[in-house]
C-alpha cells in the first residue's frame, strides 16, 4: 500500500454530551492529530469537519463526521470521493470492546464486531477493506449493556492515563501512514 493521500476518520458522536464517552475515542484521537499539525477544523460539504495536512511524504485529510456514529459512512464515502482516496488509504480510528483497555491495534479489513460506525463505513464504501486503528475500551462490567457502556464517559481512573493513551494511538495512526501496516503491526502488537 503506497497511498499518497490518507483519509483518517475519527469516529464519535457529535455534541458536548458525548465528548467524554468511550465511543468518542476516535474523535479524541483525531483531535490529538489535529493539534500535532497545528490544524483547525473546517466544515466540509460531505458532512464532516476536516483538517488537511502533510506528514512526512504523505497528505493527510483528518475528519470527524458531524453525523451520529451509526451514520459515519456517508461522510466517509463522500470525503473519499471528493479527495479521490481508495479504501486502502482510509483509516477508521475507533473504540474496540474486544481489546483490553488502552490496547492499540492496527488492521486491514475484517468484521465490524457489532460496531455501528464501522458497519456504516463498510456499507457506504461497499467494502470492508480499509485500515483501522482500534483503541481498546474493554468489555462492560457485569451484565451492563455494551451500548450503555460505550456511551458512558471514561472513569476517573481511566482518565488519569487517557491523555498518554491518546498520544500513543495518534502515534499509531502516523506510523501507519508513514511505515505501512506490517511495520506498524510489528511495533504495536509486540507490546
Amino acid at each position: 500500500m503506497t497511498a499518497e493521500t490518507f483519509l483518517v476518520v475519527g469516529l464519535g458522536n457529535p455534541g458536548k454530551q458525548y465528548a467524554g464517552n468511550r465511543h468518542n475515542v476516535g474523535a479524541m484521537i483525531a483531535d490529538v492529530l489535529a493539534g500535532r499539525v497545528g490544524g483547525s477544523y473546517k466544515s466540509h460539504k460531505a458532512g464532516a469537519d476536516i483538517v488537511e495536512s502533510r506528514i512526512p511524504g504523505r497528505r493527510m485529510v483528518l475528519a470527524k463526521p458531524r453525523s451520529y456514529m451509526n451514520l459515519s459512512g456517508g461522510a466517509t464515502a463522500g470525503l473519499a470521493r471528493f479527495f479521490s482516496i481508495e479504501p486502502a488509504g482510509i483509516i477508521a480510528v475507533h473504540d474496540e470492546l474486544d481489546l483490553p483497555p488502552s490496547t492499540i491495534r492496527a488492521k486491514l479489513g475484517g468484521g465490524e464486531g457489532g460496531h455501528n460506525g464501522l458497519r456504516s463505513i463498510s456499507a457506504s464504501l461497499g467494502t470492508k477493506d480499509y485500515l483501522r486503528v482500534r483503541f481498546g475500551i474493554g468489555r462492560p462490567p457485569g451484565r451492563m449493556d455494551p451500548a450503555d457502556y460505550v456511551l458512558r464517559d471514561f472513569s476517573a481512573a481511566e482518565r488519569k492515563e487517557l491523555a498518554v493513551d491518546l498520544e500513543r494511538a495518534a502515534d499509531a495512526v502516523e506510523m501507519l501512514i508513514e511505515l505501512g501496516l506490517e511495520a506498524t503491526q510489528n511495533q504495536l502488537h509486540a507490546n
